[in-house]
């Protein structure tokens, strides 16, 4: 099993940040390779089970399912029922946590996976660099805008 883990901290505080990642069908408005999505069948975006459907800036398109959501304890949970990608088995979630000293926010996005073990190193990397900590980036750069 493949595993990936890219971790941040946002200089804002944790309840901004959640506004902002919250919606399922956000991904276009703060991580750069996402072009447009939308949530099938009209559901709410924060229904557990809801799928975001979603095309990447390149044109890969994707479709993800929502595990589960807590406002209370910041994260969401959803795994990927169609990609391009050469893996299976993907489960990811996003988890923030408020950092006292300074009112930030401590951001961890995890993902594990099964994929041909020689492709494990590119996967792992590309995830964590293109979607993750591009994602950690851009929320950053919004956040003092």
């Amino acid at each position: 099993m493949a595993r990936v883990y890219v971790s941040s901290v946002i200089d804002a505080p944790v309840a901004k940040v959640w506004a902002k990642v919250r919606d399922f069908n956000a991904l276009p408005r703060w991580v750069p390779a996402v072009r447009e999505s939308r949530i099938e069948n009209g559901e709410p975006a924060d229904k557990v089970g809801c799928v975001r459907d979603f095309h990447l800036q390149n044109g890969d398109h994707l479709r993800e399912r929502l595990l589960g959501l807590s406002d209370y304890d910041m994260f969401c949970t959803y795994s990927i029922l169609e990609s391009p990608m050469p893996l299976t088995d993907y489960i990811a979630t996003l988890r923030l946590t408020p950092i006292t000293d300074g009112d930030k926010t401590f951001a961890e996005w995890t993902a594990e996976f099964e994929c041909a073990p020689e492709l494990a190193a590119d996967l792992v990397s590309g995830i964590g660099t293109n979607v993750f900590q591009a994602g950690f980036d851009s929320l950053k750069r919004q956040m003092v805008a």
